[in-house]
């Protein structure tokens, strides 16, 4: 049997013990058909085929929007005329959904009516590298498969979980809504709310079906699979139910699966967790995902700017590695949640997040919380990146010094940088979205009219202008390889500063003016928040 069959077996047996044998008989015939009808998706490299300067936008499908046409052809044109110099794109959830903005799905076969189709799809796979949310930890009660499960439908009458019966006193919470919602008589697990059922990975037909599902995205264009929640996958008794080693064997089946069907497609973990329970996902460097979010670096950085000290960024930047080639964290510093504070745990003391969460409050954001142990603690700031670096009234010019400075602290550091949507435009926070929904990450989702956003681009004077075009410089001439080795040095306990790949990127995280004369020369400086990208 070759390797990446034996190890779907190896990892199946540790799920399923006796039951794996007859899920691998079928799975190989259904992956090698796969592996067939796909020759552009085989071959492997001793690395990540990722390119210098390879760079992704997060978006919503409809973060572009104008009458008459479907989102995703909007989103295609828009990127088409503005952000042709980003090579890759994740589209979050586009499917139908009943909540939490898409991420509690209807139906993964089918995509919502306002975004398009499947076409739309596979029209901007065509022109870049794409990545695809795979929601697979639950799903809507609202939902098709939902559906099937309460009328008792094969194979669907065993694919959600029902209150197990077992201790759960140390399971792990990530919000602060109840773990179990009683619905049509039946008390489901839900995680993430009562709206998301998680699904029952006992069950042997749930890990085939979720296969199939990301097979699926592959057909359509994805190249990139973002395995959301991932590390709740699987539930023990009297364990926290994160983490467990069935969750890792599983994902691990969906690596070997992958690298059976379709080895040119990389699994994307998402565990928004302390930095080293994050990194295990990596597996051995080879079994496991290739990428991994790199959930400590945006508090970190906005850590550094609040106290205008990167000592403690760059002591945590100088021990980043990973453990083979073949793997790269996916850098990024906002996302269509807020800025998650949990990473951070055991790097900035407790009095430092502290004092983040009065600054996200006094720049106008909101905190959002978990159930702990013994009390509710800030999980999340809900805010945009640009609200969230500078105070209300910030003369345009600082503020625009440190956006783009935080935005090359994350490229100045090995992986596969990701920009979302409103901090490529220096968007501020969406207090109306806020008030009408009364949900806190709306204040980061804001969706913008084409023609607007088109005219604010093209005035040379206006904010989104400012800011896109300083992208636009940064991405298109610093362009490290994804992978290459990174020294960070010790200058300036005010400056950050990175030598990699023939590049030497400073970054001065403080209102003072710094002189480095080993580095700029004699009487040169670095003023109260610059930037400088240097080439020798």
């Amino acid at each position: 049997m070759p390797p990446a069959e034996k190890r779907l077996e190896r990892h199946l047996r540790f799920v399923y013990r006796d039951a794996a044998a007859p899920l691998v008989a079928a799975l190989l015939p259904e992956l090698e058909a796969f592996q067939k009808a796909h020759p552009h998706l085989q071959g492997t490299t001793e690395a990540l085929d990722l390119e210098p300067g390879e760079a992704m936008l997060i978006a919503y499908g409809d973060h572009v929007r104008e009458p008459g046409k479907p989102a995703l052809e909007s989103l295609a044109a828009f990127m088409a005329r503005w952000l042709d110099w980003i090579p890759d794109l994740h589209l979050l959830p586009i499917h139908p959904y009943s909540s939490d903005d898409g991420f509690s799905v209807i139906d993964y076969r089918k995509v919502r009516e306002d975004l398009g189709g499947w076409g739309e799809v596979r029209a901007l796979a065509a022109s870049r590298r794409l990545m695809l949310d795979a929601v697979i930890n639950h799903a809507s009660r609202q939902g098709v498969w939902f559906a099937k499960f309460l009328r008792g439908e094969p194979p669907f009458e065993r694919f959600f979980l029902e209150d197990p019966g077992f201790d759960t006193s140390r399971v792990v919470r990530p919000r602060t809504s109840p773990l179990f919602t009683e619905i049509a008589g039946r008390r489901m697990w839900t995680t993430f709310g009562p709206d998301q059922v998680d699904l029952d990975y006992r069950n042997p037909e749930v890990f085939r079906e979720i296969l199939r599902l990301l097979l699926f995205y592959v057909d359509q264009g994805a190249t990139f699979l973002r395995l959301d929640a991932v590390g709740f996958l699987w539930k023990a008794p009297g364990r926290p139910s994160i983490h467990e080693p069935e969750t890792h064997a599983l994902i691990k089946a969906f690596r070997a699966a992958l690298d059976i069907a379709a080895p040119q497609v990389k699994l994307v973990s998402e565990t928004n967790v302390p930095h080293r329970e994050n990194v295990a996902y990596f597996g051995d460097g080879f079994d496991e995902a290739q990428l991994v979010y790199n959930f400590a670096l945006p508090p970190l950085v906005l850590d550094a700017y609040a106290r205008g000290d990167a000592r403690r960024l760059a002591l945590w930047a100088a021990e980043l590695k990973t453990p083979s080639p073949r793997t790269a964290f996916l850098n990024f510093l906002a996302s269509h949640d807020g800025i998650g504070l949990r990473p951070a745990e055991g790097i900035i003391p407790e009095a430092d997040v502290a004092r983040l969460v009065e600054r996200a409050r006094a720049h106008g954001g909101e905190v959002s919380y978990r159930q702990a142990e013994k009390a509710e603690v800030p999980y999340e700031l809900n805010l945009t990146w640009w609200d969230a670096l500078n105070p209300p009234g910030e003369d345009e010019s600082t503020a625009l010094k440190r956006h783009l400075g935080s935005h090359l602290i994350m490229l100045s550091l090995p992986g596969l940088p990701a920009i979302y949507f409103q901090s490529l435009l220096g968007a501020g926070s969406w207090r109306e979205g806020y008030r009408k929904s009364g949900i806190k990450r709306r204040l980061n989702r804001q969706k913008f009219n084409r023609e607007a956003l088109e005219a604010s681009l093209s005035n040379p004077e206006h904010r989104f202008s400012r800011v896109h075009r300083g992208f636009l410089h940064l991405l298109t001439r610093f362009r490290p390889a994804p992978n290459a080795p990174h020294t960070v040095l010790k200058l300036d306990p005010r400056v950050f500063a990175v030598w990699r790949d023939g590049f030497l990127a400073l970054v001065n995280v403080s209102p003072e003016t710094v002189a480095l004369p080993g580095v700029l020369g004699e009487g040169k400086r670095l003023g109260p928040y610059d930037f400088a990208v240097l080439k020798p």
